[in-house]
């Protein structure tokens, strides 16, 4: 390597594995979302119960998979402060989707639903229980 150019301060294929993840991350996020739109919400629509959790599903895929997606970074950096980083992405994560649940600035929400704002939480923690879960993962293995 030449002296006069800088070393990188994180390898590229450290940046491909991130730049991967979060794609599939994004992916899986349009496509579970699509398929709960179109096959899911209209085979649940008569039965209360599972039309409710047809119909606050995205949310929980909102909130988790976004809040992964800062995961992954994370958990493949680790950054010194990572346990915070990713409290502190999935809490914003879920910050916005609540804006967004109370206030649609995206036409994302049509009208307002708790239940859409307890699919936000919960897919938000879920997010930080598999991050715990990865962490420790990484140290037993390390």
């Amino acid at each position: 390597m030449d002296a006069t150019q800088p070393t990188p301060k994180f390898p590229v294929k450290g940046r491909k594995r991130i730049l991967a993840g979060n794609a599939f991350l994004l992916a899986l996020l349009f496509g579970l979302v699509s398929f709960n739109k179109s096959v899911l919400r209209p085979a649940f629509h008569d039965q209360p119960f599972l039309d409710t959790l047809t119909g606050c599903f995205p949310n929980l895929l909102a909130a988790l998979l976004i809040s992964l997606a800062f995961v992954n970074a994370i958990v493949n950096r680790k950054p010194r402060h990572g346990r915070l980083l990713a409290y502190l992405g999935s809490s914003i994560v879920f910050i916005i989707l609540t804006i967004e649940e109370l206030k649609p600035m995206w036409g994302a929400s049509t009208y307002y639903d708790v239940y859409d704002i307890v699919a936000s939480a919960v897919g938000s923690l879920l997010a930080i229980g598999i991050f715990e879960w990865l962490s420790r993962k990484q140290k037993i293995t390390s």
